[in-house]
């Protein structure tokens, strides 16, 4: 939870619009069975479970304590994951074809951009790489991750941010949305219709037959249980002053901050397809600017503005801010760490060409003192030694559980946990985060429903063991007519009344149309527009401004199983009068937005058409 910032931050990092992750290290990890390939290309076992964990993980983020473990285990679910990897891997191979690339400056500027990796308003590598490891990843797999994810981001926003809209289709929409109908309604209530329903034993006792399947109880268990887990145990830790202490010794480095240089540039580029001419001439510039710049130093901001062909800190006087080890490529770095603060380096060439480079500030590293991480420590230890003592228990407490088999108590003992009890659960029900679709497997298994077993232990999440044992059972069986009747009849009435209330207000919606007058309770005029918010049914709304307005009072009505029968009368239509120029810019955005998310979809789908694409079929559990 300390940590669900960063990670949400993370995850938005490499994740595409239709959340999906990118190919990562794992495409040639061990496992090599292919659950899809495009175009040829395998997609591994190993890289379509990476990419469940991280789905569920964001998921996890997102949902909190309604999140669903067995959600993943839905054929569908995963069917979704594999269909983002394929179409990932054909926008890779798409975006291979058009040479687009990702430079390392790039890279490093929107890294270090990332709040989540800041101290101080700047880049820090440690919380970087602590953030990373908290999601078990490395900067290497990150840093891939989100390399693919630009790229494939430049290949469909240039669908997706190239809608089209004229400003006729824009006025258009504003007329639509914002024409305003005067509307009252009746209803014809069920109430009245209800209480002059009438419904036979015969009929009850016909449905009851009919729906035999509405009035089954499923079987059900009730259980009590002990759970294990390494939380529980770190509530009981208190790290000694000295475990503390040696920590802090040990891990240093976490806690303190690097060396950073803040440095000013000119930067004579130099394309890669350069020629040997161009090149010198370049040098040669460069080297003029270097005399400039050491002749009067105090111009290098002046000159930077004038001459840098940087355009990211050109207009800056080449500032480049604050910078620890690791952000800049290696000439660049190394030329920086070798100044003093205001010195100015000799010509520095790397793959962008040639650098004039000024050391503007140099920031010491700096060590917090125990007293500020104590805490953060503590935490840790607890965590850690937790884990080692969950570790050391686990199979005790599987073994408890499984040679101890008619008590939990000796297990519960084992654990320092207590036995809870009282649950009920139904076979079939939907799982939750400590009654999995295991746990609730095991429960209801022979072992333990007929020889009174305890269940093993299961682990239900990470570091959390479960076991359980049943207390009493109930067969599934199904409910008596005497015990169901009454709500049985209920619902006829009511059906029975709805009926009545549809052919009447049928009979005298049609009367209103063809000209007659009839007496109604018809509330409050009110005005609606197809913009607004209604209390309304939404059928009701949709006939409402569906009805032909040429003559007026205008008359619609629809069934309302809650109501009745409503009926609308619409007596005045107000169209928009003037439409202001902010307003149409705003509306053709919109539609601009909703064309380019087409022009995407359609995109995608012909990619997908024309690539030769084989995936597993979950549904057959392959």
């Amino acid at each position: 939870r300390e940590r669900k910032r960063v990670v949400q931050v993370v995850l938005a990092l490499i994740i595409l619009p239709f959340a999906l992750w990118g190919l990562d290290s794992y495409q040639n990890a061990g496992n090599t069975s292919a659950v899809a390939t495009v175009n040829g290309t395998e997609i591994g076992q190993a890289e379509f479970e990476d990419a469940v964990m991280q789905q569920r993980r964001r998921l996890r983020e997102m949902a909190g304590e309604d999140f669903d473990p067995a959600f993943f285990d839905r054929p569908e679910i995963k069917r979704s994951v594999l269909e983002g990897l394929v179409m990932q891997r054909l926008l890779q191979e798409v975006a291979g074809d058009e040479g687009l690339v990702v430079s390392d400056e790039q890279m490093a500027q929107i890294i270090a951009g990332v709040g989540a990796f800041q101290k101080d308003g700047r880049f820090d590598k440690q919380m970087y790489e602590a953030a990373l490891r908290a999601q078990d990843m490395t900067p290497e797999i990150f840093e891939y991750r989100v390399r693919q994810d630009i790229l494939n981001r430049q290949l469909t926003d240039a669908y997706a941010q190239n809608g089209f809209a004229s400003n006729a289709t824009a006025e258009k929409l504003i007329r639509l949305n914002e024409q305003q109908r005067v509307v009252s309604v009746a209803a014809l209530g069920l109430d009245d219709f209800i209480r002059k329903a009438t419904v036979s034993d015969d009929e009850v006792g016909k449905y009851y037959e009919q729906n035999a399947q509405q009035f089954q109880l499923p079987e059900r268990v009730q259980v009590e249980y002990v759970v294990f887990s390494a939380e529980a145990l770190a509530e009981k830790i208190d790290p000694t002053a000295k475990q503390v202490q040696d920590y802090y010794q040990e891990h240093m480095s976490e806690f303190g901050t690097q060396e950073q240089r803040q440095a000013a540039h000119i930067l004579i580029s130099v394309p890669r397809q350069a020629t040997d001419e161009e090149k010198r001439a370049a040098r040669s510039q460069a080297e003029q600017l270097l005399q400039q710049v050491k002749a009067a130093p105090a111009k290098f901001a002046a000159l930077a503005k004038q001459h840098s062909q940087d355009p990211g800190s050109a207009a800056n006087g080449g500032d480049l801010g604050l910078f620890g080890r690791g952000m800049m490529v290696k000439p660049f770095e190394d030329a920086v760490f070798s100044l003093g603060a205001g010195q100015i380096s000799d010509l520095v060439q790397t793959d962008f060409g040639y650098h004039i480079i000024k050391v503007t500030a140099v920031r010491p590293s700096k060590v917090q003192p125990l007293s500020e991480v104590r805490a953060l420590i503590e935490q840790r230890l607890r965590t850690q030694q937790a884990a080692d003592r969950f570790a050391e228990l686990a199979e005790r407490f599987n073994d408890t559980v499984y040679e101890q088999s008619d008590s939990l108590q000796p297990a519960a003992e084992l654990a320092g946990a207590k036995v809870a009890g009282g649950v009920w659960l139904s076979r079939g029900q939907q799982p939750d985060e400590l009654w999995t679709a295991k746990a609730l497997q095991a429960v209801f298994s022979d072992d333990v429903l007929k020889d009174k077993r305890n269940t093993a232990a299961i682990e239900v999440k990470p570091n959390t063991l479960l076991a359980a044992r049943v207390t009493a059972h109930q067969p599934a069986a199904t409910r008596q007519l005497a015990e169901v009747a009454g709500g049985i009849r209920k619902l006829l009435q009511r059906q029975t009344a709805m009926r009545a209330a549809e052919e009447q207000g049928k009979a005298l919606l049609a009367a209103l149309q063809s000209g007659e007058s009839k007496r109604l309770g018809w509330k409050p005029a009110q005005r609606l527009s197809r913009a607004q918010r209604s209390e309304l049914d939404p059928a009701l709304l949709r006939q409402i401004f569906a009805a032909d307005t040429g003559k007026l009072p205008a008359y619609v009505g629809v069934a309302d199983p809650q109501q009745g029968f409503i009926i609308a009368r619409i007596d005045a239509v107000q169209e928009v009068a003037a439409i202001d120029p902010d307003k149409r810019e705003r509306y053709a955005q919109q539609v601009r937005q909703v064309t380019g998310e087409a022009l995407l979809a359609a995109y995608l789908e012909d990619e997908k058409a024309r690539a030769d694409i084989s995936m597993k079929d979950f549904a057959e559990g392959k």
